[in-house]
């Protein structure tokens, strides 16, 4: 099975990612709501309403660390450990250009830049295909092209209904279908489900483009600045250009935009919601530390 991360926990399957998150999603509110250091293993239980040992298998079967540990990376202090710890500089990127390949999360991913004429259509004359998964974020809609996937949006704070209308806007002029077989594959290798390669085909303006491309150059685990962002793609003062442009990533947690903060450390925003955007942080922290299985 291909993991999301180097020393990612066995993934779960699909009913249990949604479960576990929905977990997640709770414990960020306890912990959010106490005072420091936060609370006990048996605080946050009770206040979940699960019995320890129950909530220490969840954490551990979703982050292959401890519940106090995995909490640590919860907080909002986090990203200004991460900033302080594992900031990335980003070198020249893409020496292979917008259609060279790479590797991600240590998945087989590779990735097309569509031409600017497709973007500049509004998507006419593609067809997209889209269907609702589970995903260790909470319910996601995925949309993939014959290319690869061209769209995916997180529901857990905005919605199913809303999450697919934000996607279809991007494109407004494409054809979709509900065909979420058609996806199937890709989709399941993207959230470790099963193994596989896993195929991008990024649909945005030449500027988005770079700036896309210049985020996936960021390692699992770490993290970057959105002014790095824009050293690296040679417009060093388009800093809020640039985070206009990290929003609008289509492609989210494949194009990890949720590793791109402020300077202060402070954790900016997050187009599918800032629980969202704490969980997946916490996630690749965990995995990235937790000992090989």
């Amino acid at each position: 099975m291909t993991e999301l991360a180097p020393n990612a926990p066995d993934a779960p399957d699909a009913p249990e990612m949604a479960y576990h998150f929905h977990i997640v999603r709770r414990a960020l509110d306890v912990i959010d709501a106490a005072a420091p250091p936060g609370p006990s293993l048996d605080d946050l239980a009770r206040e979940i309403g699960l019995s320890p040992a129950h909530l220490q298998r969840v954490f551990s079967r979703f982050a292959g660390v401890s519940p106090k540990r995995y909490q640590q990376y919860l907080t909002l202090d986090h990203a200004k450990r991460l900033l302080a710890d594992r900031y990335t500089v980003l070198d020249t990127v893409a020496e292979t250009g917008l259609s060279g390949g790479g590797r991600l999360h240590d998945l087989f991913l590779t990735w097309e830049a569509m031409s600017p004429g497709t973007y500049a259509a509004r998507g006419s004359g593609l067809t997209i295909r889209w269907g609702r998964f589970d995903s260790p974020f909470g319910p996601a809609i995925v949309m993939g092209t014959d290319r690869g996937i061209c769209g995916i949006g997180f529901a857990a704070e905005t919605g199913e209904a809303a999450a697919l209308a934000d996607l279809m806007s991007r494109w407004p002029e494409a054809t979709y279908l509900e065909d979420p077989a058609a996806i199937a594959p890709w989709t399941e290798a993207a959230f470790g489900v099963s193994g596989g390669d896993v195929k991008l085909a990024l649909i945005g303006a030449p500027f988005q483009i770079k700036v896309w491309e210049a985020l996936l150059s960021v390692p699992s685990g770490h993290v970057t600045t959105y002014s790095e962002i824009a050293r690296a793609i040679g417009r060093p003062r388009a800093v809020r250009a640039v985070g206009t442009a990290v929003g609008r990533n289509p492609i989210s947690w494949l194009i990890p935009c949720h590793r791109a903060l402020r300077k202060s450390g402070g954790l900016g925003g997050y187009h599918w919601g800032l629980p969202v955007k704490r969980a997946m942080l916490a996630w690749e922290s965990a995995a990235a530390e937790a000992p090989p299985r």
